[in-house]
C-alpha cells in the first residue's frame, strides 16, 4: 500500500523530467535565448475571471500573491532591454486540481523579440520535435475547429446561443453572466472542441475570435482575429501563445474590463497591474511569447493518465 510520504513520480519519471529540462536549456542556449528568474511572490496578479491566485502573508502587511504566470515580470524585463528570454518556473493557480490540473505546476515561458506568432509557432514545433520526436504538426483555424464540433460560427454566435447550446449538451453551467460571450464560448470549447484536437499528431489552433485575445494583438482582417495560438496533444492543451500586445491604453482597457467581470461575479478584485502598464508605456519591443505546461507535456510523452504521476509530490502529498 502506498504511503502518503512516498513520491508520486517513479525514478523513470524523475529521470525523464531532468532530461526534459536539460534539453530545453540546450535548445535555447543554441539560439542565444537568455534564461531568467523572476519572483514567485508578486503584488500584481492575474485579472482574468477564470484565474484565482493564492494570497500569501507579507512582513510589510501589503497584499502579495503567488504568481499564476511569470508573464508580467518577464515583459518588464523585455521593456528594460533583456532581449529574447525564457524561464522554467513553478506557478500557482487556486481551485485547480484534477486529472489534468494541479494547483502548483511547472511552466516554460519564453519571449522572442522580433518574432511574429507565426515564427513562434515554428519554434514551438521545433522544440517539441527535439523533446519528443513528434511528426509534423497540424495547423487549424479556431473558427474551423469550433464549427466542426459545435456547428456554430465562432465569430458571429451570441452569448445567448452559446448558453443555449451548453444547456442542450447538458454541460454543467458555471457562474457566468448571460452577456459573457467569451466565457460561454470557452465553456463550449473546453467540453466540445478541445478533447478532439491533436489526436494522433499535435495540432496548433490559431486566429482566435477577438474577444478571446487575452494579451494578444488584434489583426484587422475582414473578420478581426486575435493573433493567438494554442497547441493540443491528444485533446490536452499544452501551450498558449501570442503576438504580444504593445498598446498600453488597449491593455489597460482589457484589464479594467476583466476586473469589472470579476466584480460582477463577486470574485476577489486584483489591483490593475500598473508596473506592467508602465513598462508597456515605456515601450515593449515587438515580440511573441508562449507558455508551455511541462507537467502536461510529460504526461503525453510518458503516456501518463494523471498529471500527479509526473510530479515528485502532488498536491495531496505535500
Amino acid at each position: 500500500m502506498t504511503q502518503l510520504w512516498q513520491a508520486n513520480a517513479s525514478r523513470r519519471t524523475l529521470t525523464a523530467r531532468a532530461k526534459l529540462y536539460a534539453d530545453i536549456r540546450q535548445f535555447f542556449a543554441e539560439r542565444g535565448v537568455l534564461e531568467v528568474d523572476t519572483p514567485i511572490v508578486v503584488r500584481e496578479t492575474a485579472t482574468e475571471p477564470h484565474l484565482h491566485s493564492f494570497k500569501v502573508s507579507s512582513p510589510d502587511g501589503e497584499e502579495r500573491y503567488l504568481h499564476t504566470s511569470p508573464e508580467f515580470a518577464m515583459k518588464r524585463l523585455l521593456a528594460d532591454g533583456a532581449g529574447s528570454i525564457y524561464q522554467i518556473c513553478k506557478v500557482f493557480r487556486a481551485e485547480e486540481k484534477g486529472q489534468h490540473h494541479q494547483p502548483e505546476f511547472t511552466m516554460l515561458e519564453w519571449y522572442r523579440v522580433g518574432y511574429s506568432h507565426w515564427e513562434l509557432i515554428d519554434e514551438v514545433e521545433m522544440l517539441l520535435q527535439r523533446l519528443a520526436a513528434y511528426p509534423r504538426f497540424t495547423r487549424t483555424r479556431y473558427a474551423d475547429a469550433f464549427f466542426k464540433f459545435t456547428n456554430l460560427d465562432a465569430h458571429q454566435v451570441s452569448a445567448a446561443e452559446l448558453k443555449r447550446r451548453a444547456e442542450q449538451l447538458q454541460i454543467s453551467l458555471p457562474n457566468l453572466s448571460n452577456e459573457d460571450r467569451a466565457g460561454w464560448m470557452d465553456l463550449l470549447f473546453s467540453h466540445q472542441v478541445a478533447p478532439n484536437l491533436g489526436v494522433n499528431k499535435p495540432e496548433f489552433l490559431y486566429d482566435y475570435p477577438q474577444d478571446q485575445a487575452a494579451l494578444a494583438r488584434i489583426r484587422a482582417d475582414k473578420v478581426p482575429v486575435a493573433e493567438r495560438f494554442e497547441l493540443f496533444i491528444d485533446g490536452l492543451e499544452i501551450a498558449n501563445g501570442f503576438h504580444e500586445l504593445k498598446d498600453a491604453t488597449e491593455q489597460r482597457l482589457r484589464f479594467e474590463q476583466e476586473i469589472e467581470q470579476r466584480r460582477d461575479l463577486a470574485q476577489t478584485e486584483p489591483v490593475c497591474p500598473e508596473k506592467l502598464l508602465a513598462a508597456l508605456e515605456f515601450g515593449l519591443p515587438d515580440c511573441a511569447g508562449v507558455a508551455l505546461g511541462l507537467d502536461r507535456l510529460l504526461m503525453r510523452v510518458l503516456q501518463e493518465e494523471n498529471i500527479a504521476n509526473t510530479l515528485s509530490f502532488a498536491w495531496t502529498r505535500i
